[in-house]
């Protein structure tokens, strides 16, 4: 399978199906800048389309995550009309939006400090697992500005009286604090993150791809209705899932005691 080539960005998938989406610019410690922002969306696009992927690994190159908003890219807004600042949160806004909702499971191999939409981009993670010696803040406030975009994501993962304390004094967090506010799923020590990854992984490829992506959309939608609407949702889905080739497939290898055609 052939990836697509970036500038910001570099984009791998090795032959299980695995993506690794990487975000390439070490020399400002990965800041998301108009082309970033652009290119990640080019490269959502592809994977939501690309057949056979399995899951998606996100991290970045070097000693950082993502630092959040590119310096220059913000010194450019300063001199925009009002209409181009909303185009461009709005072109920001929906990335994001993209990232949290892509079919397969999004992995983030979190390998240093994130900061402003850096934490935004774990936030749209399923599984985030981050380095020990990581650091993690929400430092819009620092600068006369708001985490507009990440919050419905960050607020989401952390829960509202943490994103209160978290948001509103840009409190920094190390890697611990960040777990046990439900930031980052695991920590890890530096040489341990590729196996901590790689054991998500070896989980993940022991489940139907398609009930995976299936059963994401379940999570989501029943996080956004009330009970009553969800039983309607899930009696359907579960009926639906009886009737798909992975359902029939995973039923008949279960009984006769062999791996479905999927592991």
């Amino acid at each position: 399978m052939t990836a697509l080539a970036f500038e910001t960005l570099r984009l791998d998938v090795d032959a299980r199906g695995v993506a690794r989406l990487t975000l390439n610019r070490p020399d400002t410690h990965n800041a998301l800048n108009a082309m970033m922002i652009d290119e990640l969306h080019r490269a959502i696009q592809w994977l939501g389309d690309a057949r056979g992927l399995r899951a998606v690994v996100l991290t970045g190159a070097g000693s950082t995550f993502c630092a959040g908003g590119d310096l220059g890219w913000m010194q450019e807004s300063m001199n925009k009309t009002r209409a181009e600042r909303v185009a461009d949160s709005a072109r920001l806004a929906s990335m994001f939006r993209a990232l949290n909702e892509m079919p397969m499971p999004l992995i983030g191999r979190i390998n240093g400090p994130a900061y402003g939409g850096g934490v935004g981009m774990i936030s749209v993670c399923d599984v985030s697992i981050g380095v020990d010696s990581g650091v993690y803040c929400l430092t819009e406030v620092r600068l006369g500005l708001l985490p507009a975009n990440i919050a419905p994501y960050v607020v989401a993962r952390m829960g509202e009286a943490n994103a209160r304390r978290t948001f509103l004094t840009a409190r920094r967090m190390k890697a611990a604090e960040a777990q046990r506010l439900g930031l980052l799923s695991e920590v890890v020590a530096a040489d341990q993150l590729d196996a901590a990854v790689e054991r998500e992984l070896a989980d993940l490829l022991q489940c139907a791809p398609g009930a995976v992506s299936a059963t994401k959309k379940l999570i989501a939608y029943v996080d956004q209705h009330d009970l009553a609407t969800s039983m309607i949702y899930t009696a359907d889905k579960l009926a639906d899932a009886w009737e798909t080739a992975e359902g029939s497939e995973g039923i008949m290898a279960f009984f006769a005691k062999r791996a479905p055609a999927w592991r």
